[in-house]
């Protein structure tokens, strides 16, 4: 089967299928399942076609989208792995769109595929060299929302750039040893297996951070893949559900520096839960943030547990917290979202 659509764990999670078909038959109807919905996946023709936003500011290989509107400037920043649009997935789930009707304007930061320089990039040269860049071209006040790990570098901004007046962090990790022992160990086997072609490369492949974070929930992908096998195609369901599986499909490498970083220094040693982690002379100490914040989890978040990401509120002594109940890519995309997050969020954006 063509897996054209992209790679992602289908064709690991396929290959996991057909293995255990292979040692017990009795596994055969389940992997048919699969198979059917997966061919209905491949088979759609919805495709995004979402006119992109202009590019206001640029910092390398990463651009700064302004998607209009009008109020108080807002700068989302996404994780580095998988793409940004998973703010802007299409017409009718795009968080980005819809708060530029609220009174706002909000950008996005497109961190776009590492070219030469970004390639020796870690973390701490994304914040300084890309992220801050692109805030300063603004040459404004402006709230930072940062979404995933995208939020655990807005951290570092803020603490950085005295023009971040505000901070909305949505399911952000911090405490990495939140987690627990078992997926960080396996995390760490998982990195040190593929540290040998990622060094060749000179890049971490998209596909084996895909895979890393398909194994924190494995049975997911047949999960989503049996619901999908029950909507008609034409349906709207049946459309939201392509549009993310595209977005989860999709992305571009990670710098091989910024992966052994978020792989030893974060998931590894903990370095911003147990407040070790520096840039330069600076700490990275939500403590220190006196702007106000809104720091959001998800109760059912399996990405980013809300032990790792809800202990911010009580770093940060301006915050205020909100607890969604949806999964971490639910709480952005999901039929419920406009009123579980988008709505609180603009609310708390607009509030002075």
């Amino acid at each position: 089967m063509r897996l054209d659509r992209g790679p992602h764990p289908l064709g690991f999670y396929l290959s996991q299928l057909l293995c255990r078909t292979a040692a017990d038959p009795g596994q055969a109807a389940r992997l048919e399942r699969f198979l059917t919905a997966l061919r209905r996946y491949q088979a759609h023709p919805w495709r995004r076609d979402l006119l992109p936003p202009p590019a206001v500011a640029e910092a390398g290989s990463a651009r700064l989208l302004a998607y209009g509107g009008s109020g108080p400037a807002v700068v989302f920043v996404p994780s580095l792995i998988n793409p940004a649009w998973v703010l802007d997935l299409s017409a009718q789930r795009s968080l980005m769109r819809w708060l530029a009707t609220q009174g706002l304007r909000p950008f996005l930061v497109d961190w776009g595929t590492p070219g030469p320089e970004e390639r020796g990039f870690d973390l701490n040269a994304y914040v300084t060299r890309r992220l801050l860049p692109l805030i300063e071209q603004l040459g404004e006040p402006v709230t930072l929302a940062g979404y995933c790990l995208g939020g655990t570098l807005g951290v570092a901004a803020a603490c950085l750039s005295p023009q971040v007046e505000r901070l909305a962090l949505l399911a952000a990790p911090w405490v990495f040893s939140a987690y627990d022992d078992q997926p960080r160990q396996d995390l760490a086997a998982f990195a040190a297996q593929w540290e040998p072609l990622a060094e060749s490369l000179g890049v971490f492949p998209a596909e084996a951070l895909q895979i890393a974070f398909w194994a924190l929930d494995p049975d997911l992908l047949e999960r989503k893949f049996a619901r999908f096998a029950a909507y008609d195609p034409a349906s709207l369901q049946a459309e939201d559900f392509i549009a993310l599986e595209d977005w989860a499909n999709s992305g571009p490498p990670l710098s091989l520096p910024a992966a052994r970083q978020c792989f030893e220094a974060f998931f590894g040693r903990d370095e911003p839960g147990l407040g070790a982690w520096r840039i330069g002379e600076t700490a990275i100490d939500p403590a220190r943030l006196t702007l106000p914040a809104l720091v959001i989890s998800a109760s059912g978040d399996r990405i980013v547990p809300q032990a790792s990401s809800s202990p911010l509120s009580c770093h940060l002594s301006r915050a205020s917290a909100l607890c969604v109940e949806a999964g971490h890519v639910g709480m952005i995309v999901g039929r419920r979202a406009p009123a579980l997050l988008w709505e609180p969020l603009a609310r708390w954006l607009l509030s002075r």
